[in-house]
């Protein structure tokens, strides 16, 4: 091949690369606006929510909003009862679902993650993690409330429990999973027991994305509705009594947008106000967690 033929070649060659990376080029640049685009679409929706939510919500703020109960039609009231029933059957059904899903999450990842049972029981898991959380609901409602023929906030806790175990459960199973087989090793090779190595080494490792996952756990019953709806109802009055109808903020919030009553839709917009917030931040703790050690 003579110099001119090897010459011609070469400029073919980088003719060629030129063109290909013009087509990528134009691919990467399409696919970047496409990007941008849905983020923006996203976000300007996203702003949009925020926007009315604090507008509409910061009117409906006083301090009638949280020092007195629910008004009838066209009356001044407040929150004061839904707020705390919200506060109690959250509380509770965190307090009662989080040990469970931990423990449950530690037998799956430490102890039998290949046997049946680990197996039935992240099918079963997986189920109630994406069940609708209005079967929930019915589910609670056909076996606690039509037997003891009242609502309770029994029935509410339980409905809420049902929502948070499925949560943290996959949440600490992924969490020990990720913790490297070697301090596991190097913990047993020291003599330490297994509950020693689960306690002091892989819990202590994970417990920053174990947390995480309870607040988000929290984050997703706070706003629930529909499983309240069918269990703990609502209650127009302050009552501390759990085996009673219940008032809750996602439930009021409900009953109160969707009346003609201009004082009770501005309290719904208080309400929504008061839950965005707790679930911002619940969500910006949850990032904080995952960033430092605890």
């Amino acid at each position: 091949m003579s110099t001119a033929e090897a010459l011609l070649q070469a400029r073919e060659v980088s003719d060629m690369r030129r063109a290909r990376y013009a087509k990528r080029k134009v691919v990467n640049l399409v696919a970047l606006v496409l990007s941008l685009s849905a983020m923006a679409f996203g976000l300007f929706w996203l702003f949009w929510i925020l926007y009315e939510t604090i507008r509409l919500g910061t009117a409906g703020l006083s301090w009638a909003a949280f020092t007195q109960m629910t008004p009838p039609p066209n009356d001044v009231g407040g929150l004061a009862n839904a707020i705390y029933g919200s506060f109690v059957m959250v509380a509770l059904a965190t307090f009662v679902g989080t040990p469970i899903g931990v423990m449950a999450g530690i037998y799956l990842a430490e102890f039998e993650p290949k046997s049946w049972l680990a197996s039935v029981t992240r099918f079963v898991n997986d189920i109630l993690l994406s069940a609708p959380s209005i079967v929930i609901g019915l589910f609670v409602y056909a076996v606690v409330v039509t037997r003891f023929k009242s609502f309770s906030a029994y029935a509410g806790i339980m409905a809420l429990t049902l929502i948070v175990i499925p949560v943290v459960v996959r949440t600490t199973e992924n969490m020990l999973q990720l913790v490297p087989p070697g301090l596991r090793e190097a913990a047993y090779a020291l003599g330490a027991p297994k509950w020693k190595v689960i306690m002091s080494v892989t819990m202590r490792a994970a417990r920053a994305g174990v947390v995480t996952g309870i607040l988000l756990a929290v984050a997703r019953i706070a706003g629930e509705t529909a499983p309240l709806l069918f269990t703990a109802l609502s209650n127009q009055f302050w009552t501390s009594s759990l085996s009673e109808p219940m008032a809750s903020l996602p439930v009021t919030i409900f009953k109160f947008a969707m009346s003609p009553y201009e004082n009770w839709q501005q309290l719904a917009w208080a309400g929504v106000f008061m839950i965005t917030l707790a679930v911002l931040g619940l969500n910006i703790l949850a990032r904080v967690l995952t960033r430092s050690k605890l």
